[in-house]
């Protein structure tokens, strides 16, 4: 969320002429050139190296002084550039002169919160009907099982490459079309472990004092099956992770310039006489997915109601 605090082309704070502006945060005119001869927006780079002749007058600038929609032309070759301490591309820059490090940044932002706002989705929709499922059985199991089942079976990949034939996909239409095929498997999952608890004791004494259907899958049955849904939630997140990247990766996923994952691959297979760009990534991805995996254990290992349970 602080991203802007490490990978900006604007400055964290400028002090000019006795007084200090916040241009990242701050409310800062974007025409505001300081009195110099900048057309319309301020180079901050060009900016700092300007006032580091000054005594008064000096900028602070983010570690990687980029943005991920900017182009560094700034030299007579054309891009990629490889990695360069003095130029502050530190993995250097994809085909179009942009810097990888803020693509890799801004691309984790953004695929980040895509699997986390379509974990939430797909998580509730799944418990509810799993639950629901599993609870009441009968002919509602039954019906929902072949709806199921014949949901399952339209292809997900084909439903995609329509919608990006008929329209350009956006964050929110990707994310819509993901739960609507998504939300199925956590619900077998809930299925399964809602009928297990249901023959437990203490839903039969919960029944025998009078709690409700609602109060029973909801205040007994799911808290006793939380440690099934935290040990699938890394699983989720690096599936999300990895399916917008994969669309992103074969054209069908969010329009360009969206920093992507996916599209800095897609960059580097085109260019394997520039192997930054696909080190970059992958190992990006690695750390990423084992980070969210190790994670979602710790989370899983410390939710688990049954770890702290003991009999005398």
């Amino acid at each position: 969320m602080g991203a802007e605090l490490l990978v900006n082309s604007r400055a964290l704070i400028v002090s000019y002429e006795g007084e200090w502006y916040f241009p990242t945060y701050g409310s800062f005119l974007p025409g505001r050139t300081f009195d110099l001869d900048y057309d319309y927006e301020t180079n901050y780079r060009d900016l700092k190296a300007r006032f580091d002749t000054h005594p008064d007058n000096w900028v602070l600038l983010p570690l990687v002084p980029y943005n991920p929609f900017e182009n560094d032309l700034s030299t007579e070759r054309f891009p990629p550039y490889p990695p360069s301490l003095e130029s502050s591309h530190f993995l250097g820059t994809d085909s179009t002169g942009r810097d990888i490090v803020a693509r890799l940044v801004y691309g984790f932002r953004i695929a980040m919160g895509f699997a986390l706002i379509l974990l939430v989705c797909n998580y509730v929709l799944g418990i509810v009907v799993g639950c629901a499922m599993g609870f009441w059985g009968g002919a509602f199991d039954l019906l929902f099982q072949r709806l199921i089942e014949i949901w399952n079976n339209i292809p997900f990949l084909y439903v995609i490459m329509i919608v990006a034939s008929i329209m350009v996909p956006s964050f929110w239409t990707l994310l819509a079309v993901m739960v609507i095929f998504g939300w199925t498997t956590m619900t077998w999952y809930m299925r399964t472990s809602t009928y297990k608890e249901k023959a437990r004791e203490y839903v039969s004494a919960a029944r025998a004092l009078g709690a409700t259907s609602g109060r029973m899958m909801f205040s007994h049955i799911l808290p006793n099956t939380i440690s099934v849904i935290v040990t699938f939630i890394p699983f989720s997140v690096a599936s999300g992770v990895t399916a917008l990247t994969a669309l992103d990766y074969l054209g069908f996923g969010l329009p360009p310039p969206t920093p992507s994952w996916g599209e800095l691959l897609s960059q580097g297979t085109e260019n394997l006489t520039s192997p930054w760009i696909v080190s970059s990534v992958v190992v990006a991805m690695v750390l990423i997915l084992l980070m969210v995996t190790y994670v979602g254990e710790a989370i899983r290992e410390a939710f688990d109601p049954k770890q702290f349970t003991y009999y005398e």
